[in-house]
This record gives structure tokens, sequence and C-alpha cells, in this order.
């Protein structure tokens, strides 16, 4: 059915919200969902602050709608008159859900609910701890005020119910999903830039800190590593000038690559023979899932979502969070054995086809506000 106030031509207006639309997993997320919604049943809608990036780009072309909401930051003077530009968007194209992401929900649902929206979500996708304590304290206001906050992996729900005080039955658990037309494994040359590697070790990530990538790149330096082998680290941010210094002290320069943010990821992952994700906070990585997708034998750390996308060691190894000496172990095991990284390459891509795509995570997702608007 559609809601009372839904679009004349029977689909539901759906509002996705984010803060960016460039490289970042969150917004990969919005991005995935808002073209996989199923368009018979959903109008989608996306909101962000800024007007660039490769997301940007992306929805662009795929016809979705998208609002400039004009906010460096949550708590700036320009508030006011986003809010007043987002109420009136929402009036205007009678939106009835407002999904938001991240923590443009600080904005997001105090004016839903001033709109009079039947649903309002959020998304916590990862751990708070890694934001400021503004941010922190402005997210556990904006709890109370949606209808329900959706997480990523059971390891979220137990945090918001334990650590954040959210009650359990306003949570709903949606898995994040892959794309599997352009994530999968492929037979092919490497990029220019690794011909003549013998093996790959590899990451895909903004360079943040909470990615954990001198513990990468200091169990590399420790690892038996055979002869040819090197090191990609893909992605922008902040600790791209600490990285390659932190190469250069570990006398792996020569063996290390850096390559900025790409839209070409899935080219790169199966560029990689061993995925390495060394986060020291996590959710449910994208990165992991898609590096997973393309066939590549994945390590992680024990944090966040990750335990239960590996399968607890199915399909991929796990270390301690911070420990460098277990990982080059985990490094070292999968160098040497070929067998091995076959085997978890394998289990990973036969469960991510059977239970991990963006067909299913957007069906879970327009379920979640098929069953919100029928209370």
């Amino acid at each position: 059915m559609t809601p009372p106030g839904g679009a004349a031509n029977g689909r539901i207006p759906v509002m996705l919200m984010v803060r960016e639309l460039d490289q970042g997993g969150v917004e990969r997320d919005v991005a995935k969902i808002a073209t996989h919604l199923d368009p018979s049943r959903f109008e989608p809608h996306v909101g962000s602050y800024n007007a660039s990036g490769m997301r940007y780009d992306e929805l662009r072309a795929a016809g979705i709608p998208l609002l400039r909401l004009p906010l460096e930051a949550p708590f700036s003077a320009r508030g006011v008159s986003a809010g007043v530009l987002l109420w009136r968007y929402l009036k205007l194209h009678r939106i009835q859900v407002l999904h938001s992401y991240d923590v443009s929900g600080v904005l997001g649902a105090p004016v839903a609910r001033c709109a009079g929206l039947p649903a309002i979500l959020t998304s916590q996708l990862s751990h708070r701890d890694i934001l400021d304590w503004k941010t922190q304290l402005a997210l556990r206001m904006t709890d109370p005020i949606a209808d329900l906050v959706v997480v990523n992996c059971d390891a979220l729900r137990r945090y918001m119910i334990e650590v954040e005080g959210v009650p359990a039955r306003r949570i709903e658990v949606c898995y994040n999903g892959v794309d599997t037309t352009q994530f999968y494994p492929a037979e092919g040359p490497r990029p220019d830039v690794l011909a003549g590697a013998s093996l790959v070790v590899g990451t895909v990530c903004a360079l943040r800190p909470e990615k954990g990538l001198p513990l990468l790149q200091e169990a590399f330096a420790r690892a038996a590593r055979p002869p040819g082998t090197k090191l990609a680290i893909v992605g922008s941010g902040v600790e791209l000038p600490q990285l390659e210094a932190n190469a250069a002290r570990l006398g792996i320069a020569g063996e290390s690559l850096f390559v900025p943010a790409t839209p070409d990821v899935p080219q790169w992952l199966r560029a990689i023979d061993i995925f390495v994700l060394p986060s020291y906070s996590e959710g449910f990585s994208n990165s992991l899932l898609e590096a997973m997708a393309c066939g590549c034998a994945v390590i992680g750390s024990r944090v966040g979502g990750t335990p239960e996308l590996t399968g607890e060691e199915e399909r991929g190894l796990l270390f301690p969070r911070g420990d460098s000496g277990e990982l080059a172990r985990a490094l070292s095991l999968l160098m040497r054995n070929q067998d091995l990284r076959r085997e978890l390459s394998a289990r990973a891509v036969r469960f991510v086809r059977r239970s991990l795509t963006i067909e299913i995570a957007a069906r879970r997702t327009g379920a979640i506000y098929e069953k919100l608007l029928a209370r």
C-alpha cells in the first residue's frame, strides 16, 4: 500500500541522508541502496552536505534526485537555513521515510519530526568512540527521535543496546550488500604498476587513523614474504604522509605502492591476493565484503562485525586488534600456503553470493521501511 500523502505514482518517496558522497563506506551504502531499492515501490531521494564526489556523480548519472544542504558541519551557524531547506524539500516531495546514515541525522531526524514524517530512521554503522564528544552527544540526543536505529551487524546491535542504551525493540539489523555484477573473481593482468609482482598484499580504504594501516606495514615488514611480494594501499586521506614515512622507516618503501582513491575498486581487488583489514574500530566493512566477493583471501582484526563476515575464520583469518605479531603470522601462513588461500577465497565467494548481495540488502531495507510505515 501507498501511505497517505505518498507520491502520486503510487511509490513511497524516501529521503536517504549522508554527510558526504565521496569514497567512504557509508557513502557507498547510500549510493547502493538508492540505486537498488525496488523502483516499483520506492522513489528514492538523496540529501548531502556537498554536491561533489564519486558517489554524487554516480547517483546523478542514475537519475536520483539530489538535495544539497549547504552545511559544513552539523553544529555550524548555517544549520537553521539548512534545516529550513530540508523541511521544504520534505514537504514539497511528500517524503514519507527519512533515513539518515551518519551524523547527518543530527539535522535530518529533528527536521523530519517537525515535518510530520511517519517514518524516521537513523543508521549506526560503527562504534561512536571514533567520533569527537560533541558528535557522540548529538547522536545520543537523536536516538530517541528516530523510530528505528538500523545497524549492519549483530555486534553493533549489542553495542547499541549495552553501551548506548537503545531498546532492543527499536533496533533493526540490515547487513551490507555487494554488487556482484561488479565485484567478482576474474583472472587477468594486474595494473601495470604491479606487473611482475609474485604476490600482492593489500587493502582498499579511506586512510584514517582507525583503519590501523601502520600495523599492516609493520606486519608486512616482519612477515616471511616470498621475493617479489608487493604491498598495495589503495585510498586517500590524512594518513598518507605518515604511511609513506613509515614505509621508508621499515625498509619496505621499494615494495610499497600507494594508490589514490579510485572508482576502479574491483580491478584493484582482483589484483590483490591477500586483503588485510587491520582496523582498530569497524562495523561491517564494505571493503572486506567487496574483497571477499572478488576472491581475495582475507585477514581482519577481531573487531565489530568482521568475525561475523569471516565466519570466525571459516572464510578468512582473524587476529587480535593491534597485534602486529599475530598479523605477521597470519600473513606468513597465507603467503606460503596457496591451497589455503584458494579454499578461503572459494568459501568467501560462495557465502557472499548466497547471503550478502546488494539485492538482498535492498529488499531488506525496503521491508524495514514498509514495516515501519505499516505500524
